[in-house]
């Protein structure tokens, strides 16, 4: 694991403080879920715009013409 420091304005670290107080967690754990979130967020953005750019126009109307029962 990795050791780093951040330098937050004193607001950003006051809210990170007491929603750490609030839900019984480290501010430490605060910050690591919302990296993992932003970046989950990032990868999704990334990987859904790969996919729509091999998409097909034309085999996802004749995809929605089939009757799926």
């Amino acid at each position: 694991m990795s050791a780093i420091s951040i330098r937050l304005p004193n607001s950003l670290h006051r809210k990170v403080k007491e929603v750490a107080q609030r839900d019984n967690v480290s501010i430490n754990q605060i910050i690591t879920l919302a990296v993992a979130e932003k970046l989950s967020a990032l990868e999704t953005e990334d990987y859904l715009g790969k996919r729509s750019r091999k998409a097909s126009k034309a085999k996802f109307h004749e995809g929605t013409k089939k009757d799926p029962f």
